[in-house]
């Protein structure tokens, strides 16, 4: 999302994380990604510790500065599953090497409540009472995963952070469209996608790791979907420009677009 202040109060200012509550629930059972955004899942949840699955698309700050501030899940109530992607190290080792001393009073250990951490991989799993298929897509700095969720009914990707340029320029010089991330947003109900930047900025931004709102709208229709939502927005695009991206966007294709905005509730 975009940085804190006076310009994103209608979009909102926290960083990637996303919950999901089953059919007919109110209680969230598996969230995606532990940026700052997870600190309003605990206000959500009102009192009620969290019981479920944690799933990290990757280790970047801003996917994991959240989880010592999840005081829903750092309780004696609490249960989190939390997973990452394989690197070859224990999970929990991985985790601490951005949550210890010195940068961090804690690490994981210190968290209160039962917690376990556990390493995931491309392929398919179950976590919070969905599956889960995962594949890596390119990112940069670690090894990035893209998730496609399902509860039997209705069908979502999640593709937080994509780097499709690292996989080749593509026919419009925004990137591939790659086998991996193909295959987790055809026909989906709703794509999540990194539309941090605009064709115009992305010539001298294609180093930084993220995708063009002009290529999630390709990828949207190339794969079929039912809805896109344009996700992990520029820290200094505020709403005014947000709003323009997202007009943009949405004149170029039929399929409805929106904008994540902090709080929101989307039904499949």
């Amino acid at each position: 999302m975009v940085a804190p202040g006076q310009g994103a109060v209608r979009y909102g200012g926290e960083t990637s994380c996303l919950a999901i509550a089953g059919d007919g629930e109110d209680v969230p059972t598996l969230v995606l990604d532990g940026g700052s955004g997870l600190r309003l899942l605990t206000r959500m949840l009102d009192g009620r510790p969290f019981r479920g699955a944690l799933v990290l698309t990757h280790l970047h700050w801003d996917h994991v500065f959240g989880l010592p501030f999840f005081s829903a899940g750092d309780r004696p109530e609490g249960q989190v599953r939390l997973m990452l992607p394989e690197q070859g190290h224990p999970a929990e080792e991985l985790l601490a090497r951005v949550m210890s001393p010195p940068y961090f009073p804690i690490g994981p250990e210190g968290l209160i409540g039962q917690w376990t951490f556990e390493a995931y991989d491309e392929g398919s799993f179950g976590a919070g009472g969905f599956t889960i298929a995962a594949r890596e897509v390119p990112h940069g700095g670690g090894r990035t995963m893209g998730l496609r969720i399902t509860d039997g009914r209705s069908t979502m990707a999640f593709i937080p952070d994509h780097a499709p340029q690292f996989s080749g320029p593509g026919e419009d010089g925004l990137g591939a469209l790659h086998e991996s991330v193909i295959d987790l947003a055809r026909d989906v109900d709703l794509l999540v996608h990194d539309a941090q930047y605009t064709a115009e900025e992305f010539p001298s931004r294609w180093r930084f790791g993220h995708a063009s709102v002009e290529y999630a709208v390709r990828l949207a229709e190339r794969a079929g979907v039912r809805g896109l939502l344009l996700f992990h927005h520029e820290p200094g695009r505020h709403d005014d420009a947000l709003d323009t991206m997202l007009e943009h966007a949405r004149g170029l294709t039929d399929i409805p677009v929106d904008a994540a905005v902090e709080g929101a509730t989307v039904t499949l």
